[in-house]
């Protein structure tokens, strides 16, 4: 590199900016300005009522912001349709599980993966679709519930519905991954197998999720995003999060 020259940041895989949601007179998200790195795997948190929920939506596409830009790659996608997500490169799971109860785990990634690949030909006889059983079968594998192939998903455990739709989500081929409370209602052992998962996953593309348990990914994000009231409280690497006097003050209760 010639002296002298300041190689630019890399331009963020998302930016969201001075984005604000209203529902009637409640503020539920203020002002928020915030850039996710490409590669990273970043979370949001605060306490409960900080618009953690509000946020995902908004970036999710569940919700187009009362004001404010939202941007993917560069792409302004502010009030795309969230279905247009998957297309894009976005793929999410939601805090409730999000799955076809009555099909087998395998049939769930199957149905996933023909809607990205083979949207126009949704009635070719499954034999006629080698490719898409294979590519579930590598997914279910990917989350570790291949054994529970032919099982229906309404028969799988919380933490392996989980999994499923994680699977469903990674159909998509996604660069961005979003994750609403990706541990809510699983146990201690379901949550140590979902936080390995997410780690493996995020070594291969960005993953962002929101959690309201700090201890749980301090020691697993690279960057935290902190809210508070709706509003942006601070950002930073773990250990930026963990020496802030205020965010001690408002989410640990500590001086």
């Amino acid at each position: 590199m010639t002296a002298g020259v300041v190689q630019a940041a890399p331009a963020p895989i998302l930016a969201v900016e001075h984005v604000s949601q209203r529902f009637g007179n409640f503020q539920a998200l203020n002002d928020v300005s915030v850039s996710f790195e490409a590669g990273k795997l970043t979370a949001i948190i605060g306490p409960n009522g900080a618009g953690k929920s509000t946020f995902f939506n908004v970036v999710s596409g569940a919700f187009a912001p009362t004001s404010g830009r939202i941007r993917f790659q560069g792409r302004d996608i502010t009030g795309l349709p969230a279905h247009e997500y998957a297309r894009i490169g976005i793929a999410k799971s939601f805090q409730i599980t999000n799955v076809f109860k009555q099909l087998s785990a395998h049939e769930n990634v199957r149905v996933a993966a023909q809607m990205r690949s083979s949207r126009f030909a949704l009635l070719r006889p499954r034999g006629a679709m080698t490719e898409l059983i294979d590519r579930a079968d590598l997914l279910l594998a990917r989350v570790g519930i291949a054994a529970s192939r032919d099982k229906p998903a309404g028969d799988l455990a919380h933490g392996q519905q989980r999994a499923l739709e994680v699977a469903m989500a990674l159909a998509a081929e996604p660069v961005l991954l979003l994750m609403d409370e990706p541990t809510a209602g699983m146990s201690p052992e379901e949550t140590t197998v979902m936080m390995d998962l997410i780690t493996s996953l995020a070594a291969q593309r960005t993953v962002i999720l929101v959690e309201h348990k700090m201890k749980l990914v301090m020691h697993l994000c690279e960057r935290l995003i902190v809210l508070h009231h709706g509003e942006l409280l601070a950002a930073g690497t773990p250990e930026d999060i963990r020496n802030n006097a205020e965010v001690r003050r408002v989410y640990l209760g500590k001086n």
